[in-house]
């Protein structure tokens, strides 16, 4: 059966005789930009004092290091045959490329080390930019479409999608009907951002100590690992392919972190007096919970 939806355009924007973009890449700074926005208005609606933007903008350059790392971590785990082979290939930005489920821990890694030094308060960053960063892996998959990136595995499904023209597209045999994974992926996403909100009156969430970032990461993960059933990647582990096997350790990683919160939180001091014991982060935080915990309006849990 043919693809019902075959997409014929022009994916390059052409500037001048010697200058051009790719739509996709226009879409995806525009996610970002809005984002960065969004980040930066729920980074002044968490409980306690306002966020610095300053800080937001130092820990996304800062997370841009390890994202790289992680992201080439994660391919060459993904093609592990052919780097034990060719070793000297690992380091060489010219061959092969980055994928995302190890790109996005290590990134955050990195940028709460740069926020830490910067004495910016961690646990409430994580909590602002939980929705904003699944809003910003939903809309770049979206603009996937736009480059015929992320296509999966060939199928004779009806809404099966192929790529006319001469691209170039951003996904080998881009013309062969196959599964919109990046679509799918998208859509769980979204699903994952509305889900989130939803419980974001539960305790564990609507602290403001990172608990939202925790479960933001782990259920992308799930999401990714679901998807990663129709991707083109061969199968490595029975029937899972390498990127869902690390998809279920990032998983496993964000059940450890809100673990982790769920116990630090028990230990938290409630009295004024203990909390101000605690060192200038800590006291925020306790003292967001308390504000948190009193109040009756739904705009004081998740924004």
């Amino acid at each position: 059966m043919l693809a019902v939806l075959t997409l014929s355009f022009d994916p390059v924007v052409v500037l001048s005789d010697t200058a051009s973009v790719r739509l996709e890449t226009i879409a995806l700074a525009l996610v970002l930009f809005v984002g960065l926005v969004l980040a930066a208005l729920l980074g002044r609606r968490v409980a306690g004092p306002a966020l610095r933007t300053d800080d937001l903008i130092f820990m996304v350059v800062g997370s841009v290091p390890g994202a790289i790392v992680g992201g080439r971590l994660g391919y060459v785990l993904d093609h592990w045959a052919f780097y034990q082979a060719n070793p000297s290939a690992i380091t060489d930005p010219a061959q092969g490329g980055l994928t995302l489920t190890l790109a996005l821990p290590l990134g955050m890694l990195t940028g709460a080390v740069i926020g830490r030094l910067l004495g910016a308060p961690i646990g409430r960053w994580m909590h602002a930019l939980a929705l904003p960063l699944l809003f910003v892996l939903a809309g770049g998959k979206l603009a996937g479409i736009l480059g015929g990136t992320g296509q999966g595995s060939p199928s004779d499904l009806t809404w099966a999608t192929a790529y006319a023209g001469p691209g170039p597209w951003g996904s080998l045999a881009a013309d062969v009907p196959s599964h919109p994974s990046q679509a799918y992926e998208a859509i769980a996403i979204a699903v994952v951002l509305i889900a989130l909100w939803l419980v974001s009156h539960l305790p564990l969430i609507k602290r403001g100590d990172g608990g939202a970032m925790w479960a933001a990461l782990g259920l992308w993960a799930i999401a990714r690992f679901v998807v990663g059933f129709s991707w083109r990647d061969p199968a490595t582990i029975g029937v899972l392919r390498t990127e869902q096997v690390v998809a279920l350790g990032v998983a496993l990683l964000a059940v450890a972190g809100l673990a982790q919160r769920a116990r630090a939180h028990r230990r938290v001091p409630a009295s004024p007096v203990a909390v101000a014991t605690l060192d200038p982060e800590e006291a925020a935080r306790a003292e967001a919970e308390a504000a948190i915990d009193q109040a009756s309006d739904p705009d004081a849990t998740l924004a």
